[in-house]
């Protein structure tokens, strides 16, 4: 059977097919693939600049606190979140984070007697157990919680200390979790410890992780 050749013109509309066929394919597999790897990169870059920013904020809080900065004051507190925080949502009394300086000493029979009470539990109830005997909160603590013990609001004076005849008997000062950070087992030691947690302002984009909190922890 002979062969007629295919004209010029209907070559060129199946190839001009073919490619347009080519794009739509590229569309769809930019759009399934590299779209959501583009804002994976984005978010994991945002979620590495904030994680760095609260990390950097913590310790420098929890610094100032170890050097004996007071930070009960209101420009102390301004200092951190209006300053160290920008950018982060943070206001002294509220916002999107939290941080909480906390002074946590053990308790022995040596320090239960000191301060008047006889060395055993029925006296002393906190004998033998990490306690919280400064705590000092900026920011919104319905965030989140310490991880070392949340002090009775009562007990806690204006200046974040708290009485020895709360710390040796109020079991809401125990901070039984911090002896897996720094054991001690002797009086007279102390750890000053800064917690932040902040949800992240680009909280959108860490719904990829389930979760917009950022935390970070500091102990001098």
């Amino acid at each position: 059977m002979a062969s007629f050749p295919v004209p010029d013109e209907k070559l060129s509309a199946r190839r001009g097919h073919q490619r347009g066929t080519a794009l739509i394919e590229f569309v769809f597999a930019f759009g399934l693939l590299f779209v959501p790897l583009f804002l994976g990169i984005i978010a994991i870059g945002l979620s590495l600049v904030r994680a760095n920013q609260v990390t950097e904020v913590c310790r420098d809080a929890g610094h100032m606190y170890a050097y004996g900065v007071d930070m009960s004051q209101t420009a102390s507190q301004t200092l951190v979140a209006a300053e160290l925080a920008q950018g982060l949502g943070m206001t002294t009394t509220g916002g999107t984070g939290v941080i909480y300086l906390s002074t946590i000493t053990y308790i022995d029979a040596l320090a239960c007697t000191t301060n008047g009470l006889p060395g055993d539990a029925a006296n002393c109830p906190n004998i033998n157990q990490m306690v919280v005997v400064k705590r000092i909160t900026i920011g919104n603590s319905s965030v989140q919680s310490s991880g070392f013990a949340t002090p009775a609001a009562s007990i806690i004076t204006s200046t974040g200390n708290i009485s020895s005849a709360n710390y040796l008997t109020n079991s809401s000062c125990r901070a039984p979790n911090f002896s897996n950070v720094i054991p001690m087992t002797v009086s007279g030691q102390y750890a000053y410890v800064s917690e932040m947690f902040i949800h992240s302002p680009d909280a959108a984009l860490w719904t990829l992780f389930q979760s917009s909190m950022i935390s970070a922890r500091s102990v001098f």
